[in-house]
């Protein structure tokens, strides 16, 4: 099932700040329009959500460094039970697409000269194939 143009919520404790962000993938599930704010009670937000609508599906569990390169953010992040990932992103405008995007951010990695296993799967869809597999 596509996850193109719909929206989902997600819920981050990160260094004790709660995030709640609501994502819509557009060109591909890693391209996604995003709305994302600090929220004081984190039990009262997915309490919301819940009421909302919005059903739990799967908890991502991560360390993360992050860094930037120019104008490119980049997170090393080690996920629970998937293993290490370095995440690669920009913000774009209208005019590029975000799959011109990722292309563009692919190249960018692979000038480096190191060797790289390109993943265009999120963490949830990861986890979700990994527990089918399991």
């Amino acid at each position: 099932m596509s996850k193109i143009g719909v929206p989902f919520a997600r819920l981050r404790t990160q260094d004790g700040r709660h995030l709640f962000t609501v994502k819509r993938p557009v060109d591909n599930e890693m391209a996604c329009l995003e709305h994302e704010t600090v929220v004081a009670d984190r039990e009262q937000m997915h309490g919301a959500l819940v009421t909302m609508g919005f059903t739990p599906t799967v908890q991502i569990v991560k360390r993360r460094r992050t860094g930037r390169w120019g104008e490119v953010s980049l997170c090393l992040d080690a996920v629970e039970g998937l293993g290490t990932f370095v995440e690669v992103e920009a913000l774009i405008g209208t005019e590029e697409s975000g799959r011109a995007a990722q292309e563009r951010l692919d190249g960018l990695v692979r000038s480096l000269g190191v060797t790289v296993t390109r993943i265009t799967d999120t963490y949830d869809s990861l986890l979700r194939s990994t527990a089918a597999a399991g």
